[in-house]
């Protein structure tokens, strides 16, 4: 077991912070606003940001590159925050980020990722680009589990790629999509349309901090920050996230537990969570219990990012 164990801490601060909007709906996906009673500054930059103001950089970790490793450099002068299942484009193959980091500023960090490409390997940029998107949240949630059984395991925070992979050409052949480099972009570009309809939907509400998503009647998930800001800013990549999976009619989905977003808030208060030392700053929790699995990330006590998924 790694050394940086811990048990015992629960994440019961959050529930009685947050009130539950009105469900807002298009076609099968119907988001349950989390609304804070008040907002506070971030105190960092996404992802975005960094990478168009152009003080964080991210390449392969050598010429001949590693899968699974990324390098980040924070020249800048703010902590950079990288989200679960952000997707980074370009160099030898696109990625997705493995779990939820708070790079440091002035800092050069190797970072776990998993490729979302699998027909390439090949030079096209020295280094990375936004993708303007998160992985589908059904794959989401099951790298979650993944990484979490790897990190309890070895200490280490990995994917099963061949896993992903295959369920991303699983995906692929359901929602009728080609792709040459067999790369998950092509499922949002082949949805753009409805995945845009939805973004026309769904939009952020005053103190909005998160959500929690419903497909077809149950819940699936459920996305919380820190900072009303930092949603909106995310908000379009989450909602995508799970919109690929409302659109996807998929004959072996297992029907969640029927809706009832208070009661999936509250198990979160109640759910014993395990904590290891993070990649940059804070602490990893990591979640699961026979329902719900899924990860945070908390800075001087702060919970900065919460996904869980209903299993």
């Amino acid at each position: 077991m790694p050394a940086a164990y811990h048990r015992g801490m629960r994440l019961n601060t959050i529930v009685p912070s947050l009130t539950i909007g009105d469900p807002v709906g298009a076609a099968n996906l119907t988001m349950y606003p989390l609304l804070a009673g008040h907002d506070s500054p971030a105190g960092y930059a996404t992802l975005d940001e960094a990478l168009a103001a152009g003080f964080l950089e991210i390449t392969e970790v050598s010429e001949a590159g590693q899968v699974p490793v990324l390098t980040f450099l924070n020249t800048g002068t703010v902590p950079v925050l990288v989200i679960d299942g952000e997707e980074l484009v370009g160099a030898k193959q696109n990625r997705i980020v493995n779990l939820t980091i708070l790079v440091p500023p002035q800092t050069r960090l190797p970072v776990p990722v998993t490729c979302v490409e699998a027909g390439r390997w090949s030079l096209r940029s020295r280094a990375f680009a936004a993708g303007g998107r998160a992985h589908y949240a059904c794959a989401r949630a099951m790298k979650v589990e993944q990484v979490s059984c790897c990190l309890r395991d070895t200490g280490e925070r990995f994917a099963d790629q061949s896993a992903i992979w295959d369920d991303i050409g699983a995906k692929s052949a359901r929602m009728g999509v080609h792709s040459a480099t067999q790369a998950a972009a092509a499922i949002n570009e082949r949805a753009r349309r409805d995945l845009d309809a939805f973004h026309a939907r769904l939009e952020p509400l005053p103190n909005q901090v998160g959500a929690v998503f419903e497909i077809d009647g149950a819940i699936v998930g459920l996305e919380l920050f820190d900072s009303a800001a930092t949603w909106r800013k995310s908000m379009r990549k989450i909602v995508e996230s799970y919109g690929l999976d409302a659109l996807d009619h998929n004959p072996r989905r297992r029907r969640p537990q029927p809706a009832d977003p208070a009661r999936f808030l509250a198990s979160l208060g109640d759910m014993e969570v395990e904590k290891f030392q993070a990649i940059g700053l804070g602490t990893d929790l990591r979640l699961q219990t026979p329902h719900v699995a899924g990860a945070a990330l908390a800075v001087d006590d702060r919970l900065v990012h919460v996904l869980a998924f209903a299993r």
